[in-house]
């Protein structure tokens, strides 16, 4: 979540990797996801494209695996380049149910595809790597520059992905589990003040949209929750965030002690952030700013320091800046733009006079866990929501400078507002037209799928993650499939 790199959401757990970078270098408030979910968000950052142009419409659809990124570019034009960890920007991922519940959220049932969030403590105070697969993937990006970096004679580009602070699988949900438990150790619980943790207030089930009630019934909760926890699924997610700050400290710790620091510059983002119970929803998927509002810093030779960017920015920017810093030439086809302006601290129109940064941000789902194509423009203090076709499902109108908890939509309230930010956003993208070709994708892709069962398909089909609610009435639910095709 991009706000725990500012305060106040900073106050809630010690970070101080973060706060590392914050002091010697730029911070972004105002950093978005074009896409709340893994494979479309990295497809979007590593092409430099929106979700609608790369059409990568769920976790299973991403890029060709072919597709040439700005790392590809930066290797061809010199750069020695490694990448580990997790990627998860082309096609083919994710488990079944995953693209099968995308492919269905038009079909009119109701049905919980997910864990209930649930916390679990392992170890003891001792126990400082709980997510051993992202320390290795540490482990060896030290290695790498301790080994490597430093002998090279050309520039290089590492990539570290890692897994956390993501919630992990929970083997009582199900086929592919569900990753609904957040996972800590006491060593990392002890970096949190539960003092400083707010419990969000959330709507009564009867006023929610309509799309945030699908999403919280498919992400299993709408049940009783009691304050203790929430407070305690919050406590323990921004305890993984501080094993993640770690991870990244290590990196730090590595360029200094390979006196390469001083000239390597330092990215550190995410594809999407955590709701942790905002809006009575866990997860990302969603527009609000827990799961759309990234973080961004930078740090490195020429970047200012201690600057807060306060410009709107988003992950298709990543691509344009890398090349920019490589000195390769950009293509003038990308949705994003060059960061280094706002890096150097200069005045953008300066910079760049032929093609000015635009003051909005775009955000769209397409995916599983929520019942109709989404769009968000973020443009000033105004964030808006559009859905679907723009008429079917209303859209939402939020005020984040007077309702940073974006609790009260005002769509209604300010018409001229929503007709004006609408038109911008249609001026983007031709969302209607959009969301028709997702929901034709998405019926080709189940109809394929389906048809490569044969005679097993009633029986797969049940026993995926929405298992516990299937096979109370398997008939009535493969009647809804049957009437929807």
């Amino acid at each position: 979540d991009g706000r725990l790199t500012f305060y106040p959401g900073n106050q809630t757990v010690d970070l101080p990797s973060i706060n590392f970078m914050k002091r010697y270098g730029t911070v972004f408030l105002n950093a978005y996801t074009n896409s709340p979910i893994c494979c479309p968000s990295r497809a979007a950052m590593w092409s430099g494209l929106f979700t609608h142009l790369t059409e990568s419409w769920n976790n299973f659809k991403g890029l060709d695996p072919d597709y040439v990124t700005w790392m590809d570019l930066m290797e061809k034009h010199g750069y020695r380049t490694q990448k580990y960890g997790k990627l998860d920007y082309t096609s083919g991922h994710h488990s079944v149910s995953n693209r099968v519940e995308a492919w269905t959220r038009d079909v009119d049932f109701l049905l919980r595809q997910e864990g209930r969030p649930m916390v679990n403590l392992t170890g003891d105070k001792e126990r400082v790597r709980v997510m051993e697969a992202d320390w290795r993937n540490t482990d060896k990006a030290v290695n790498w520059i301790k080994e490597e970096a430093t002998n090279l004679t050309q520039p290089f580009a590492l990539y570290l992905g890692l897994n956390l602070p993501h919630p992990y699988p929970s083997p009582y949900a199900g086929e592919n589990f569900g990753a609904s438990t957040f996972l800590t150790s006491p060593y990392w619980l002890e970096k949190v003040s539960y003092d400083a943790i707010k419990i969000p207030k959330w709507s009564s089930l009867s006023e929610m949209h309509p799309v945030d009630y699908y999403s919280s019934y498919t992400k299993n909760c709408t049940g009783e929750f009691t304050q203790q926890e929430i407070r305690n699924i919050r406590a323990f997610y921004y305890a993984m965030c501080a094993e993640t700050d770690a991870m990244l400290g290590e990196i730090i710790s590595a360029l200094r002690d390979t006196g390469l620091l001083k000239s390597t510059i330092v990215v550190f983002t995410a594809d999407h952030g955590e709701l942790a119970m905002e809006h009575r929803q866990f997860y990302k998927m969603s527009m609000y700013e827990g799961s759309s509002h990234v973080p961004l810093l930078v740090m490195g030779p020429g970047v200012k320091e201690q600057q807060q960017v306060p410009n709107l920015v988003s992950l298709v920017d990543i691509y344009p800046t890398m090349l920019d810093i490589a000195r390769i030439p950009v293509l003038q086809n990308l949705s994003g733009y060059s960061l280094l302006p706002l890096l150097y601290g200069k005045a953008e129109n300066k910079a760049s006079p032929g093609r000015p940064r635009p003051s909005w941000v775009l955000s769209e789902f397409h995916g599983c866990n929520v019942n109709a194509s989404t769009y968000m423009l973020r443009a000033g203090k105004w964030k808006y929501v559009a859905y679907s076709d723009g008429r079917s499902v209303l859209p939402q109108l939020f005020d984040l400078s007077a309702d940073p908890d974006e609790l009260t939509n005002v769509a209604i309230k300010f018409p001229v507002i929503v007709h004006s930010l609408d038109k911008v956003l249609r001026s983007v993208v031709n969302y209607p037209k959009v969301s028709s070709s997702v929901q034709e994708y998405n019926k080709r892709q189940f109809i394929s799928w389906k048809q490569s069962l044969g005679q097993n398909y009633s029986n797969v089909i049940a026993n995926l993650r929405w298992h516990q609610d299937w096979l109370k009435d398997p008939k009535k639910y493969e009647n809804a499939i049957d009437k929807w095709l």
